[in-house]
This record gives structure tokens, sequence and C-alpha cells, in this order.
């Protein structure tokens, strides 16, 4: 008797818990198996032996994983439920990869390993997000301090330059800390840039849209309301002549043109501002000896010159070298020579990806990016909440400008920027901020089914 009643009440628990908490769960399990398959695939590969030691790089993510998984069950029930298993998806693979450089640095006779230190980052970085969804059960509470957020971002941006903990690492003055420790507040700031741009712009709204003269037939807007897009391209150029990196720069800057330009609808500002950056990044290539160098190893890559230069283009070659031996299915993990690239493990994982993945593989990592903007998007377009609507998209975009930025530098079609690749590559603050920003997508996401319920 008690039998069958368990087993009519089976349905009615089924029904009681969200399907998308059900479908996640489902998700991860899957890609727990594929991360498992791809260090397994590697130690066979390169070790010709499976040995416990795949369990130190599978089981901390995995159980983190779930860690988030249980969180948003209990707290954010109705959260997208496919955006969890996707930067998972990512994280995972990014962790084999440098996995298996390791075990090329080890049989090289090396000690610079960095696969360990990457797993115990990536799990500090998913239980930060599943306290950010349990710490903040409603993001509106982030639209009261728009200036804080700003002032925030700026210091932080303003840290590197500082003369005792600021640190200068290939030319870039990115980093603050000591030599056994570094952080890169940059990667905070983009989340309160973000907050700052999506509550002074709800609240400046109907001005930046609206009001202003016609020169030539376009309304241009006043110059008081002109006055944030210059201040950012100022401190977009600042970051670019302080910090010596012109990737972060273009993120800041592009960052708040998308915000303006949803705002306000007006075309105006996407034409000023790309009209903006491009002068910009043409006065910076005359000035500044690093941008000009930037651009000359983009634009001839094979010159002799630019090959055997400090700081040129080997770095781009071999990784051009690289992704052209992995031909359209890859050599298959384990298979490649992926160390040969420098900093494969750091700036360059989407090239040794590409070796071994091949550009099957490729296709599929960009389709996976895709697949999370663009849930962050369709997050965006559902909320009701101004706000919220442009602070899920300028999370979003944050992604999707990170991925195409770094993407296009690696294969050649962009200039080389400081930026790294969201949940592949190695270094503790992307995962931190990439993972923060996965959590407050899931946050909206929850308010915006429950406020449309």
């Amino acid at each position: 008797m008690s039998n069958l009643s368990l087993t009519s009440a089976i349905p009615n628990l089924i029904r009681a818990v969200p399907r998308s908490r059900n479908f996640e769960a489902m998700l991860i399990f899957w890609v727990s198996g594929i991360h498992a398959f791809a260090l397994a695939q590697i130690q066979l590969s390169i070790l010709q032996i499976m040995t416990w030691e795949m369990l130190l790089y599978w089981a901390p993510p995995t159980l983190s994983a779930m860690i988030v998984h249980w969180v948003l069950r209990k707290y954010a029930v109705k959260a997208d439920g496919l955006m969890l298993p996707l930067a998972f998806l990512l994280n995972g693979l990014g962790i084999a990869m440098i996995y298996r450089l390791d075990l090329a640095e080890l049989s090289a006779g090396g000690s610079d390993l960095f696969a360990q230190r990457q797993v115990w980052l990536s799990c500090f970085a998913m239980l930060i997000a599943a306290a950010v969804i349990r710490v903040v059960p409603n993001h509106l509470a982030l639209r009261r301090f728009p200036f804080i957020s700003g002032l925030a971002a700026v210091v932080l941006l303003l840290l590197p330059a500082a003369p005792v903990i600021g640190r200068t690492v290939n030319g870039a003055t990115l980093w603050v800390g000591t030599d056994e420790l570094s952080f890169q507040p940059g990667e905070i700031a983009k989340i309160l840039l973000a907050i700052f741009f999506a509550g002074y712009l709800v609240s400046r709204q109907g001005s930046l849209a609206e009001i202003g003269s016609r020169v030539l037939g376009v309304k241009v807007p006043r110059a008081k309301d002109l006055g944030p897009i210059l201040l950012f391209w100022f401190a977009s150029l600042g970051v670019l002549i302080v910090q010596r990196d012109l990737g972060t720069s273009i993120l800041y800057f592009g960052l708040f043109l998308v915000m303006v330009y949803t705002a306000t609808g007006r075309g105006f500002y996407i034409g000023a501002g790309l009209v903006m950056m491009v002068t910009g990044a043409l006065v910076a290539s005359r000035f500044f000896d690093y941008v000009e160098r930037r651009f000359e190893v983009w634009l001839d890559p094979f010159s002799s010159a630019n090959y055997t230069a400090i700081g040129g283009s080997y770095q781009l070659v071999q990784g051009l070298f690289g992704m052209a031996n992995g031909d359209v299915i890859g050599t298959g993990l384990g298979g490649g020579f992926p160390q040969l690239i420098p900093l494969a493990e750091s700036d360059f994982i989407f090239a040794a990806l590409g070796e071994e993945l091949g550009l099957a593989g490729v296709f599929v990592i960009l389709a996976v990016y895709l697949l999370l903007v663009y849930r962050g998007l369709r997050i965006a377009n559902s909320h009701p909440d101004d706000f919220s609507k442009l602070l899920a998209l300028g999370l979003a975009f944050v992604i999707g400008l990170q991925v195409f930025v770094v993407a296009g530098g690696v294969m050649g079609l962009l200039p080389l920027t400081g930026l790294t690749t969201p949940f592949l590559a190695a270094g503790g603050s992307s995962l931190l901020a990439n993972w923060s920003i996965i959590a407050l997508l899931l946050i909206i996401s929850d308010s915006s089914l429950r406020s449309n319920k």
C-alpha cells in the first residue's frame, strides 16, 4: 500500500519542482560527463593511462556547479535554466585545456603549472556567484546606488596606477597586488560601470532621447546631455594611456555606447561614438608606441621585422599556425602542440582549443557563447523594468564584446588586446567577474518571470 502511494505521488513531486531547475540539473550532469570525457581523453593521449588525478580536476568544479544549482532551486526557482550549464561547460573546457598544457609542461621538465590553481579559482568564483544569488534577492536595490557604483568603478580603474600596489605585466598596468598574489580590478569595474550606466541612463532617458536642437537635419542633444559621452570617451583614452591596454578601453566605451543607444533609440550616439572611437584609436596609434605596434602586428604579422621583434607577431603567428594545424576536426585533445603558443593558457587559449578541436570545435565554442549572450538579451527583453532591461543588456554585451574582440584578435581579424576569453582563460579576476555576471543575470531572470506571472 505504501509503495502504491509513493508511486502515485511521484508525478505530483515532479510537478512541484520547476521544470527549468530539473532541466538545469540534467544539463549540469551532462556537462560534467563532457568534462570527464575531455580529461580522460587528455590522459589517455598524453600519459597512455587514466589516473585518479583526473578527479581533482573534475569533482570540485562539478560540486561547485551543483551548489549554485541548489541555491537557485532554493532562492531563485524561476531563474533561467540554461545560463549555469553553458557557463559551466565553458569553464570545464578551459580547465581541461589548461590541464593538457600542464602535462606538456611537465613532460618538457617545466614547473610553471596552472590547472590546479584554475580549478580552485573556478570553485571560488562559482561559490561567490552562489553567494550573490543568496545575498541579492532583488537586483532593483542596485538602482539606488548608481553614482556610488560609478565612483567605485573609477577607484578600481585607478588602483593599478598606484605607486605601491600597482603592477605592470607584459607592458599593461592592469594589476594590483604582490608577486605572489595579484588581482585585476578592471574586471570588477565593468560590472559596476554597467550598474552605473543603467541607473544613470534610466534617470536621463527622456532628455537624452527627446531634447535637443537640429543641426543639418540631425537632432543633436544639449551640451550638458552630451557631457557623459564625452567624459567616457576621455576616460577610455585615459585607460589606454595610463594602463596601456587597448582592449579594456574598447570594452568600457563600447559598453556605454550600446547602453545609451538602447536607452534612447537614437542612432546619433552610435555614429558619434564610433567616430570618436576611431579617431581616438588613430591618434593613439600615432602618439603611443605600444598602440602603433599592435596595429603593425595586425596589418603584417608575417613580416620578418614584426615576427622577430620583442612584443611582435610571434605569438599571433604561432596561434595561426596552430589553428591551421587543427584543420576542420582538430588534432584531438592531447594530439596537438598548443604548448608552442606563448601564453596558451590565458591570452591564447582560444587558439590552443582551435588546434585540438579544429574549426568545428571553434564553431561549437562560439555557438555556446552566442547562446549565452542570447539568453542574456532575452532576459533583458522580457523584463518590464527599464533599469533591469539596461542592466541585463549591459552584462550580456560585456561577455559578447569580450569574446568578439578576443576571438577576432587571435584569428588576426582585429588587433590584439589585453582582454581574456570569458570562463576559458586562466585567471581568477576574470572568472570572479564573469561568474558574478552570470549570477546577476540569473537574479534578473528570476524577477522577470515572477513579475510577468
